[in-house]
């Protein structure tokens, strides 16, 4: 279901983030999403991810395995997988800007090769570093500047 562009815009980068993880509105603070990052996301937001994306999609930003291995042990994600997820939202909240909430075009997007990314798609980009991440990050900003991409 598509969220309208005003209420998704209304948000700030991080608010928009909290909620794509899942994440209570007290997360959404730059700092404190920042130490929830750092200390290990809580496997409900890894859960709300996948809800979201679907698990195939989801499987290319977090193995089922890694997920599993969280909930088994009753820990948070790992620091590392943590900052895979933040990264992935942090794409995916500035792809929904773009597409106005538009949920299936985000997902038509992150999944069609892009010329500009050497036809990898983005959503490998964004999953394989936090370089790769900044690479979509910069060609959606190209999109939201009015730029082609």
């Amino acid at each position: 279901m598509a969220r309208s562009a005003q209420a998704t815009s209304a948000l700030t980068e991080p608010q928009r983030i909290a909620q794509i993880l899942g994440l209570p509105g007290r997360s959404a603070h730059p700092v404190a999403l920042a130490e929830t990052i750092a200390n290990g996301l809580p496997v409900k937001a890894a859960e709300a991810l996948r809800a979201l994306l679907g698990a195939p999609a989801f499987e290319h930003v977090l193995s089922e395995s890694t997920l599993r291995r969280s909930r088994r042990q009753d820990r948070p994600l790992t620091p590392q997988s943590s900052e895979k997820l933040y990264e992935f939202a942090r794409v995916y909240a500035l792809a929904e800007e773009v597409y106005g909430g538009d949920r299936e075009k985000v997902a038509r997007f992150l999944e069609a090769p892009h010329p500009m990314l050497e036809g990898k798609t983005p959503l490998e980009m964004t999953v394989s570093s936090s370089a790769g991440a900044d690479a979509v990050s910069a060609l959606l900003h190209r999109v939201i500047a009015g730029f082609a991409a």
